[in-house]
């Protein structure tokens, strides 16, 4: 008798982890998932309101540093990056990169630099990197980096006076293509 009842009281505990497998199973879409690390730390450090730094993220170690008003072109007047802690595009983009990948793998560099580690991809996928301005064979001449978030959108530290945030690809011109590490 009592092993029948042992018996029966496994069985009931086996239905019960049954049926909440199927529960937690039938729970979560078919096809949904994470997205990539790259985009996820993107919209962490976008939620900590980072201000623009011209030169910004350039320190010897990746995140957010003071700019430097060398080469500054902004609007606003006299140049505040000196007196910014923050990040400039690739400034952000190396940090997230740096943060997703356990180490500095695009380096100090501007935009220039940082394509020049990388390779083109014809499809882009959340987190490749998406650059602006002409890259050519023996030519490159870029001037901003976003991260690809899927849909047309990338998050970026697109100018002064603005902070990290995700803007359309549409919006800029000059659009030379994504990148992948």
């Amino acid at each position: 008798m009592r092993r029948r009842s042992a018996v029966a009281a496994a069985l009931l505990l086996l239905t019960a982890l049954a049926s909440v497998t199927a529960l937690v199973t039938a729970s979560v879409p078919l096809g949904l998932s994470l997205p990539p690390l790259t985009v996820r730390l993107a919209y962490e450090i976008q939620q900590r309101g980072i201000a623009y730094s011209w030169g910004g993220g350039h320190a010897p170690d990746p995140g957010p540093s003071k700019g430097t008003c060398r080469g500054y072109r902004g609007s606003i007047k006299p140049c505040p990056a000196a007196k910014t802690r923050g990040l400039d595009c690739s400034g952000f983009t190396r940090w997230v990169y740096a943060l997703a990948h356990g180490r500095d793998v695009l380096g100090p560099g501007n935009t220039d630099a940082h394509v020049r580690r990388m390779h083109r991809v014809s499809r882009p996928k959340p987190g490749d990197l998406v650059f602006f301005g002409k890259i050519g064979k023996k030519r490159i001449r870029t001037h901003h980096v976003g991260i690809y978030l899927g849909g047309g959108r990338m998050m970026n530290a697109p100018e002064t006076g603005a902070v990290v945030r995700v803007d359309s690809i549409a919006e800029k011109k000059d659009l030379a293509g994504f990148y992948r590490y």
